[in-house]
């Protein structure tokens, strides 16, 4: 989670490094972002006819702990490991023109990958009822063996997405960014497909049950649809477990301490489950729908712009430590313009209008507008750490092309050490201090979460200002830019909602949920009144900006022009 934000107001003169390196990276980062957008688009879908077929009902619950408990396989050996140990390398051996050995070392790290997977899938299927109740304390009786039962399911799914992680891998060392981020869209399709054919013909039980085996298929799916353009790439590809070539053990020597760093974040996301499950399971279940909204900004800002700039600045690695130290700086300040300029209008978005939200992406059939505001709730904690955690990631990235994954390991620690103890004493004990329902408990652990995000991002941001020298960050003056018209915007769309609800008056049957506020929803379809708030919010924010010279803002606003003009 964030971090001091980036985002530098280039010089108008068009000679600027920055603005190269931004023209550079920014189409790589918009493939990211496109791919990812269509896969998350397609991942609210899915969550909104799960919504309706099981809202925050018991089974709901129980299905989205026991996919999150073999999800530890996937994050420790997935896309985050690869970026801090495999791509660097490959992308450099890339940039060197040594093809063969680049070949060499992704068969290496296939079978490796592939056999590593396997072990770990076999033990985590017999390990099971000691992850559910580790992770799950909550679930007791039929919860508890339902949840047994669908992980054990699960596990191998999981494990065919980190096969599905080595081809991302690949495609976007070779700038093929697109089909990678892409492919979680055939994943998504065969979990909604079930939920339609089955979702109110069979028990709760028996969907999940259902739901779980699609998880398996659609992790198939996924990996086998970018197989065809992976070996394309790949001149002559070899599985195997050597570890005799020199690239191969620089990317085991770094793959140990991010599986390490990858693994105490899971810790930490683990820590929020279990506290969220003694909590209740709607706090459990709604957890989990609020992360999904969270991560709709991380991935498309965050994620895009951090993943187009590893395999760039990896190759940048070559040469004299004063022009690698330059480039770096010059890659992370574009990066870190791009990635504020739209984070932080979403962090304020959650804030103020989280319901709307909410309502608009999960409210149907079960999931109420009760379930929207509580979702509405968790996505304040979430606004908190929204753009550290997304900074944050530059900033890793940063240090994992230097071939040094040990600092952020260190700082991972830290940041989920506080984090495990602030989620546990805020998340169970601070809203009865305050005098605040028990529910409330999980806003507290969103909101713990983000504040230990921006400690990791100051220390991250400190020691590779200390490592490449200069400034890193954004230059000063640019974030109270970004906050102030983000607020105005945000205040007008508040503004909008509340006029909404006084002169239609609030949605049949939540005035009493609301308290008589005029910030219940109002009279309208949530799509409705989304775009009737959202709208306002979106044209006051770019206008603010575009009036300030930002350049993302003016650069919105000469694409519009030009399709007018069509």
């Amino acid at each position: 989670m964030t971090a001091s934000v980036p985002g530098q107001t280039p010089s108008p003169e068009p000679a600027s490094p920055a603005k190269k390196a931004d023209s550079g990276s920014g189409r790589g980062a918009l493939l990211v972002a496109a791919g990812i957008l269509a896969s998350r688009l397609m991942g609210l879908v899915r969550e909104r006819v799960f919504a309706h077929y099981l809202g925050n009902a018991e089974a709901a619950a129980v299905f989205k702990a026991a996919l999150r408990i073999p999800n530890f396989l996937q994050n420790l050996f997935g896309e985050g490991v690869l970026s801090g140990s495999f791509i660097p390398v490959y992308a450099q051996l890339l940039g060197q023109k040594n093809q063969e050995e680049a070949d060499r070392l992704a068969g290496a790290i296939f079978g490796l990958m592939t056999l590593a997977t396997s072990v770990l899938v076999a033990a985590g299927m017999l390990a099971t009822p000691l992850f559910v109740d580790a992770i799950a304390p909550g679930f007791e009786g039929e919860s508890r063996a339902l949840a047994i039962q669908l992980v054990r399911i699960v596990f191998p799914g999981t494990g065919l997405l980190v096969l599905s992680a080595w081809c991302l891998g690949i495609l976007n060392s070779h700038r093929r960014f697109l089909l990678s981020y892409l492919a979680p869209v055939v994943w998504n399709l065969v979990l909604i497909a079930t939920l339609v054919v089955a979702g109110g013909r069979v028990g709760e039980a028996r969907l999940v049950e259902l739901l779980a085996y699609a998880v398996v298929a659609g992790g198939l799916l996924q990996f086998a649809v970018q197989v065809p353009a992976v070996l394309r790439l790949l001149g002559k590809f070899r599985p195997s477990l050597s570890l005799a070539s020199e690239s191969v053990r620089r990317v085991l020597k770094s793959f140990v301490p991010v599986v390490f760093g990858r693994g105490v974040v899971q810790i930490s996301a683990y820590v929020d489950t279990a506290v969220a499950s003694l909590l209740s399971e709607r706090a459990l279940s709604s957890l989990f729908y609020a992360q999904t909204l969270y991560l709709i900004p991380v991935s498309l800002f965050g994620m895009a712009v951090s993943a187009a700039e590893l395999p760039e600045m990896a190759r940048a690695t070559g040469g004299a430590a004063e022009e690698v130290h330059a480039k770096l700086r010059e890659r992370i300040e574009a990066g870190a313009r791009r990635v504020a300029f739209f984070v932080v209008p979403s962090a304020v978005a959650f804030l103020l209008i989280g319901d709307v939200v909410a309502a608009t992406l999960l409210q149907t059939g079960r999931f109420t507008s009760a379930d929207s505001r509580y979702v509405w709730y968790l996505l304040m904690g979430s606004a908190v750490g929204l753009v550290s955690s997304t900074v944050g990631r530059l900033y890793s990235s940063a240090f994992y092309a230097l071939k040094d994954p040990s600092t952020p390991l260190r700082f991972a620690i830290v940041r989920v050490a506080l984090g495990a103890v602030m989620a546990w004493g805020l998340g169970l004990y601070l809203p009865e201090r305050l005098g605040l329902p028990r529910y409330l408990g999980a806003a507290f652990i969103t909101a713990a979460s983000g504040l230990v995000a921006w400690v990791e991002a100051s220390l991250l941001r400190r020691s590779l200002g200390q490592r490449i020298g200069g400034h890193v960050g954004p230059p000063p003056g640019l974030l109270p830019k970004l906050w102030g018209a983000a607020v105005v915007a945000g205040a007008v769309a508040l503004g909008v909602k509340v006029a909404l609800t006084s002169t239609l008056g609030p949605m049949a049957g939540v005035a009493e949920e609301w308290g008589g506020s005029l910030l219940a929803p109002p009279q309208l379809h949530p799509v409705v009144t989304c775009l009737a708030v959202i709208l306002p919010y979106g044209l006051v924010y770019f206008a603010l900006t575009a009036a300030l010279g930002l350049p993302q803002a003016l650069a919105v606003f000469r694409r519009v022009r030009k399709l007018v003009r069509r």
